[in-house]
C-alpha cells in the first residue's frame, strides 16, 4: 500500500509538466504494472532481467522514501514527475516487447552486411 507524501514544489521548472499530486502512488502503480508485464517475457531475456532489477531497485526507493525530495535524490534520474513519465514509457515499452518478441531468434537470415558500420557502399551503375 502506497504511503502519502507531501508535495512541497509549486511548479516542476519544466515547460509543459504539472506538478503530480500523488506521485508515490503513480509510481507504485505503474512500477507494479511494469513487473507484471514482465512476467509474460521469459525469465533468461536479458531485457526482462535488467527491467526488473531497475525497476524492482526504484519501487524499493519509493516506499522506503520519507520524502519526495529523497526519491528523487536516490533515484536520481529527476523529478518525480520525470520519473513518472520514464515508468509510462518503460511499460509501454515492455508491452510492446511482449507482442515483438524480441528475445527469439530471427526467423528470416539476417542480410549479410547488415552489421557492419560504416554500411556497405553501393555499387556504382
Amino acid at each position: 500500500m502506497s504511503k502519502i507524501l507531501a508535495v512541497t514544489k509549486k511548479a516542476t521548472g519544466l515547460t509543459g509538466l504539472a506538478v503530480s499530486k500523488n506521485p508515490v502512488h503513480t509510481l507504485n502503480v505503474l512500477y507494479g504494472k511494469i513487473l507484471r508485464a514482465l512476467e509474460k517475457i521469459p525469465q533468461e531475456a536479458a531485457y526482462r532481467k535488467t527491467t526488473e532489477q531497475i525497476v524492482s531497485a526504484r519501487l524499493a526507493i519509493v516506499n522506503a522514501a520519507k520524502s519526495v525530495e529523497e526519491i528523487e535524490e536516490k533515484v536520481d534520474c529527476g523529478q518525480v514527475e520525470e520519473l513518472i513519465i520514464q515508468a509510462e514509457n518503460e511499460l509501454s515499452l515492455t508491452r510492446n516487447m511482449t507482442v515483438w518478441r524480441a528475445w527469439e531468434a530471427p526467423t528470416t537470415d539476417v542480410p549479410p552486411n547488415q552489421w557492419t558500420w560504416p554500411p556497405a557502399k553501393l555499387p556504382k551503375s
